[in-house]
């Protein structure tokens, strides 16, 4: 995943969690397999250590005027499951160039640092192309991230595994999103109702077969996080 340090200083105080990434309604029905197509929508996805959660959350409120006037929608906030001052976040733009611009302002910067960000970012820009807008009572999230050979490979391969199968692991799907810079860059989000059986899952020798068999490429990101707004 390419890291632009000015685009990741943006990111880190414009971002919004979500808790599903869909824009169809929950009349559709869903086959095994087949989750309901999103309408495309252009998300950022930050995740960041903080000194204090509650002082960083109130800097980042405060800036939420900033990010409007950029056309930056704002979602939810999300906090680790097992470090709750590693924030996940994730916004909807509608020009990344705008974006960008923001990313490189002075405000940002000074709002990073009066926040007390501890870290890098670890930054995503991606487009949803799957979206499961039913609403579930999980609110533990688990992205998967990874980059493939061949995304429509990779695709044919996650359907033939099926969503009874992840289901039956705590996974329950609810969006497919590609990378906007690299289009084989794939982000899975999923609803988590067991993490245990979900962790256990994602360090499973099955699932690593079924990777290798999908073209994945290097070792897969998994991250646990737990929505708050």
């Amino acid at each position: 995943m390419k890291r632009n340090m000015r685009f990741m200083t943006f990111l880190i105080a414009c971002s919004v969690p979500i808790t599903f990434l869909s824009c169809n309604n929950g009349d559709e029905k869903k086959e095994d397999n087949k989750a309901v197509t999103a309408q495309p929508m252009k998300i950022l996805f930050v995740k960041h250590k903080v000194a204090d959660y509650a002082k960083w959350k109130q800097v980042y409120l405060a800036h939420d005027s900033a990010r409007m006037s950029m056309g930056i929608s704002q979602f939810r906030l999300a906090r680790g499951i097992d470090d709750s001052n590693m924030v996940v976040v994730m916004n909807i733009i509608q020009d990344v160039a705008k974006a960008k611009e923001f990313g490189s302002s002075d405000g940002l910067k000074a709002a990073m640092k009066n926040g007390g960000v501890l870290d890098t970012p670890y930054v995503a820009l991606f487009q949803t192309v799957r979206g499961d807008s039913s609403m579930v009572p999980q609110m533990d999230r688990m992205m998967v991230i990874h980059r493939v050979k061949d995304f429509d490979t990779w695709l044919k391969v996650y359907d033939k595994e099926g969503t009874a199968t992840r289901a039956e692991n705590g996974m329950i799907d609810k969006a497919i999103a590609r990378g906007i810079e690299d289009s084989n860059m794939v982000y899975i989000i999923f609803a988590i109702s067991d993490i245990a059986r979900a962790k256990a899952r994602a360090q499973s020798p099955d699932l690593k077969k079924i990777m290798e068999d999908a073209g994945v490429e290097g070792k897969p990101e998994a991250i646990f996080y737990r929505l708050t707004r």
